[in-house]
């Protein structure tokens, strides 16, 4: 289960909401076996972030905590289309587009604790 934060400081209207988050479930596909049916999202508008001692420039910080993806694959496609729709959907340039990622090797869901083990 992919769960992803954004952070963002700038306002972000219902519509752009809806567009990111349909361009997020889209993006999330690129990583093997993710889908948009178990992302879990977030969207923390008008966030306090300060990049090289400003915040006048619209900015993201992104987590993206994904599970059982240690090899990373298709995080290079993944890295390019969210900061493609940030760009096209709220005006930030690709240079204020941060992207954490961390690798999550146990969860729990429905009081049921999940790890690698359970899909092997």
């Amino acid at each position: 289960m992919p769960f992803i934060t954004c952070k963002v400081n700038r306002p972000i209207s219902p519509e752009q909401e809806t567009e990111l988050k349909a361009r997020m479930g889209k993006a999330i596909e690129l990583v093997p076996g993710k889908s948009e049916r178990y992302l879990l999202l977030t969207f923390e508008p008008n966030s306090h972030i300060w990049l090289r001692g400003d915040n006048c420039l619209p900015m993201v910080y992104i987590e993206a905590a994904i599970f059982g993806n240690e090899a990373h694959q298709g995080y290079p496609a993944f890295t390019a289309e969210v900061t493609r729709a940030f760009m096209e959907v709220l005006g930030v340039l690709p240079g204020n587009v941060y992207i954490k990622y961390e690798d999550i090797t146990a969860w729990g869901v429905n009081g049921q604790y999940i790890d690698r083990g359970f899909f092997q």
